[in-house]
């Protein structure tokens, strides 16, 4: 990982959805859509129905949730997803 990126994990209480280094994400969150990149504040977020984008290796990658928590922490990036 270089300090261009963050890492995320996304996670339901079935299983790992995904894991691994990304440059961005945007995240549901309740107020509305908001972006995440190398360096974010720290933050802890409840999410709503909608769907999480995030490059990784210039390629956009989406994932639908209903809702969920999305934390940001020191570069790492965990989001908890019903």
């Amino acid at each position: 990982m270089n300090n261009q990126e963050l890492q995320l994990n996304i996670i339901s209480p079935e299983k790992k959805l995904f894991s691994g280094a990304v440059t961005s994400v945007v995240i549901p969150g309740i107020s509305g859509l908001f972006g995440v990149y190398a360096n974010h504040a720290p933050l802890v977020s409840p999410m709503t129905a909608g769907v999480i984008t995030y490059t990784t290796a210039g390629k956009e990658e989406t994932i639908e949730v209903k809702g969920g928590v999305a934390e940001v922490n020191q570069n790492v990036v965990t989001i908890c997803v019903s």
